[in-house]
């Protein structure tokens, strides 16, 4: 018998065959896989260490590869990075969130009540968490469990209803930086012969420089010369609080050979749109402000 974290243990009734208890396996004592077990139970919401008898069998969460190293993947976290698959969306929601919050895996899974090690499965395996334990990552992380799943994720931003009690709060200037060097997309406000634009791109931050990729011509390459404003922001739709940052300063395209190489070299993104997007803007801000709607208790 072999397993995986998130694997379901099922103990089946040895005269019926139906299911009489199941649970989660979130330990792993051994590398390939096998026994024993740490077993989150369906019933109780307990953790037990448990050496599977005759009458116990693994309902895998998808189909297995044959390769023991992978099974134990999610335990170890030592998966080579050509075999090691991309985490799903709650995974990848689970991670940002807990990212965004400055909270270290460890700290989340504890305050989740889970093994670190499953939590880095969800996090970088294309897992499907139960129910119990995505009610307890979202307690966790101060969010929703449709939040986690992704709701509202296709509907547009703003739609949700108002705090009941909502405060609005000026962000200083360490914090704006802070939320800014985190986004990957944000959106820059210029002038053109047909009027005002503003449009998303991708973005680095270096040096307290604002930096993106564009083409010679290109509606966003007006910004160079001029004083721009970019702005960043983040909505959660579910919990209906956001934050938003506005930086403002003159917009340059970046020429010097090694700080080109050096802006490519750090980038954590292609631009979304592709295409050859070799010219650099920089905008070096002179003014950075940021509010943020939260509960008035917090």
């Amino acid at each position: 018998m072999r397993a995986q974290l998130g694997d379901q243990l099922v103990v089946e009734s040895p005269a019926t065959g139906a299911t009489r208890r199941d649970g989660e396996i979130v330990g792993l004592h051994h590398e390939d896989g096998t026994p024993p077990y740490d077993v989150r139970w369906s019933d109780t919401d307990e953790v037990t260490l448990v050496f599977p008898g005759p009458d116990t069998h693994i309902r895998h969460i998808e189909p297995r590869s044959g390769r023991a190293g992978e099974q134990a993947g999610g335990a170890s976290g030592g998966m080579p990075p050509d075999r090691a698959p991309n985490p799903g969306d709650v995974g990848r929601r689970i991670a940002a969130e807990r990212r965004r919050q400055g909270l270290a895996r460890a700290e989340t899974a504890r305050r989740a009540k889970m093994a670190p090690e499953y939590l880095a499965y969800l996090e970088e395996r294309p897992a499907e968490p139960g129910l119990a334990s995505l009610i307890r990552l979202a307690d966790a992380l101060g969010t929703t469990v449709a939040a986690l799943r992704g709701g509202g994720a296709d509907l547009p931003s703003g739609q949700g209803h108002a705090l009941l009690h909502p405060q609005l709060q000026d962000l200083g200037p360490d914090e704006c930086r802070a939320r800014l060097s985190t986004h990957g997309v944000g959106r820059v406000a210029v002038s053109t012969p047909d009027g005002p634009a503003v449009l998303p791109v991708n973005y680095e931050v270096v040096d307290d420089a604002i930096a993106f990729r564009t083409m010679p011509g290109s509606t966003p390459a007006a910004a160079v010369g001029a004083d721009v404003a970019f702005e960043v922001d983040h909505v959660n739709e579910i919990m209906s609080q956001g934050w938003s940052v506005l930086a403002v300063g003159p917009a340059r395209v970046v020429t010097d050979p090694d700080e080109v190489r050096r802006l490519t070299d750090r980038a954590h993104t292609e631009p979304w749109a592709g295409g050859e997007r070799e010219m650099w803007v920089s905008i070096r801000p002179r003014s950075l402000t940021g509010r943020r709607i939260s509960p008035a208790d917090q």
